[in-house]
Order: C-alpha cells, then sequence, then structure tokens
C-alpha cells in the first residue's frame, strides 16, 4: 500500500497537529485542508471534510505505533482482516511473568469465524502494544462476549507451585495446559495455538498429565500475532491489571508493575510497614528482586 486513507473526527484535529509538531514533523495549510504534516519518509494530510491521508516510506510504524493506537483506536492497517486466520481454534497467552508483584495470570480465548470477525472490529491485538487503558476496555468486552478462561495464579499459590517445581516453564506448562483443558471442555475445540516459552515437551508433557488427547497443538514464537492469541494476551493482561489494583489497595501503596529499583523502593516500604512476610504475600518470591529489598534494607541499618 503506498497510501492509506482513512476518516478522523474533526475534534482530535489539534491533538493530531499537537503530536506531530512533537515527532519533528513541519506542518503547512495547503487549500481545502486542516493541515499537511511532512517529515523525512512520512507525509500525513487532513483535509477539511475530515479524509486523513497518510504516504512514505516510513509510513507503516507511523500509523501502526502512533496512528492506530492514538488517534483512529482501530487496526485495520496493521491487522487487516484478510490476513486473519478464520479457522475456529483456541488461543492461549500469559500475563505477569515478569512482574515482582502480582499474580501470573494463563489466559484462552475460543473463537469461531464470527468470532474472530467480531474480535477484529474491536480491534484487538498484542496486549503489549497497547496502553493499559485500552487492555481494561477491550478485555472486558473479550470476557463478557467471547468464551473465555483465565488461570490466575495469586503470589500465594505462585510461590507454592514454584517451590514444588523449582522451574518457572514448568510452572507455565501446568498453567497452560490447565487453561487449555478447560477451554477444550467448554468449546470441544482441540484446535490450540500458543506462544512458544519453552521446549514444546514442556506443555505436551502437561497436557498429557491432564489426559486430554487428540490436542492439535501448534507452539509458535510471536503468537500473538494470531487474532486469539492476541485476544488472550488482553484477557490475560486485563486479569492481570484487575488484581494488581486489588492488592494495591489492600496494602494502601500503588504497586509498580515489572522489576525495576521503583519495583525495591516500595518493596523496602512494605517491608517496613508489614514484615517481609506480607511481602511474600504479594509478590515472586524467586525473584532476585527480594533479594535487593532485604539487602538495601539491611546496608540502611548498618549504616545508621
Amino acid at each position: 500500500m503506498s497510501c492509506f486513507s482513512t476518516k478522523i473526527d474533526l475534534d482530535l484535529q489539534d491533538q493530531l497537529k499537537k503530536d506531530l509538531q512533537e515527532q519533528g514533523f513541519t506542518l503547512t495549510k495547503p487549500p481545502y485542508t486542516v493541515f499537511s504534516a511532512k517529515k523525512k519518509g512520512v507525509s500525513c494530510t487532513l483535509y477539511e471534510s475530515g479524509s486523513l491521508t497518510v504516504q512514505g516510506k516510513d509510513m507503516g510504524p507511523f500509523i501502526e505505533f502512533y496512528l492506530e493506537p492514538k488517534i483512529l483506536k482501530d487496526f485495520k492497517y496493521s491487522y487487516p482482516l484478510s490476513k486473519v486466520n478464520l479457522e475456529a481454534h483456541i488461543g492461549i497467552d500469559e500475563a505477569g511473568k515478569g512482574d515482582f508483584f502480582g499474580p501470573l495470570c494463563v489466559a484462552g480465548v475460543f473463537a469461531d469465524s464470527e468470532d474472530i470477525k467480531k474480535l477484529h472490529s474491536l480491534g484487538v491485538k498484542d496486549s503489549k502494544r497497547m496502553s493499559d487503558t485500552t487492555v481494561l476496555r477491550i478485555g472486558k468486552e473479550i470476557k463478557k462476549s467471547f468464551l473465555n478462561e483465565v488461570i490466575c495464579i495469586t503470589p500465594l499459590k505462585y510461590n507454592d507451585l514454584y517451590f514444588k517445581m523449582k522451574n518457572l516453564n514448568l510452572l507455565l506448562g501446568w498453567g497452560h495446559a490447565t487453561a487449555i483443558a478447560n477451554l477444550i471442555e467448554k468449546s470441544k475445540c482441540k484446535k490450540v495455538i500458543i506462544d512458544q516459552f519453552a521446549k514444546e515437551h514442556i506443555v505436551e508433557n502437561a497436557l498429557k498429565k491432564k489426559n486430554i488427547p487428540d490436542v492439535d497443538l501448534t507452539q509458535m514464537h510471536r503468537a500473538e500475532e494470531d487474532i486469539v492469541v492476541a485476544a488472550a494476551s488482553i484477557v490475560a493482561r486485563y486479569s492481570f491489571l484487575e488484581q494488581m489494583q486489588k492488592l494495591s489497595e489492600e496494602i494502601g501503596l500503588t504497586l509498580p508493575k515489572g522489576a525495576s529499583s521503583l519495583v525495591v523502593n516500595i518493596g523496602k516500604k512494605i517491608v517496613t510497614k508489614f514484615g517481609a512476610d506480607k511481602l511474600a504475600e504479594i509478590s515472586k518470591s524467586h525473584f532476585k528482586t527480594t533479594q535487593d529489598i532485604l539487602l538495601k534494607m539491611s546496608q540502611e541499618q548498618d549504616l545508621c
């Protein structure tokens, strides 16, 4: 596609102008336009009718990472229906694996061809490319309108399972297999696509323990490019964010995502206020972050 064209609400023109200027575009006003914006590799013109055109060799990333999520709230350019797998299947993904605080959530979604078209119209794509606000909005709709399953492994349960299994991939395999088994029972569909996070036998062996025969399981890297897996990634992230909000309200502190220095600082406050046992109740104890928190507190006490 050499030129992308769409319609936008002209009430968004001020936001669009401001954003483009911040991105280094030069704005002019040719006849019959609201503005024309250009920078190396991309040109963008908004007409008085509300038509918006984008062209240039770098228009793809501009549309995919800015225009669609920020202005259009629609992803038909980056996820055209013509490229979507319309065969009925189950998609599985997880959220919270790299976050010190909060649960590990494994989610599955089943969709047939009509459901998949509906997911496409909702603007479903990989949750990692969406803001939390968008994930919460679309995730709520998917949970309400589509057959889904969520295995939410609380920090206490996660720590117990990790202590027994001694391996994160085995824990993930158990979570994926559980979600798959439950959704197969609900949907009677045995075609499943998941993101490959480890050697294929991990999930295959976990499924065998569930006594689920003849599963047509596809494990692939970047599986979130499949729209049903993308929907599962949104549901998993939605569930993770919900649980993080609940935990934050319980302890009276906003729990940050990830495992950064901010996470360490909040961890220190939790230990100071509630004790080390409370930290274990709301975090994944095997993370190096646990030792970082306790070591920093010990060093600070030595200095006093």
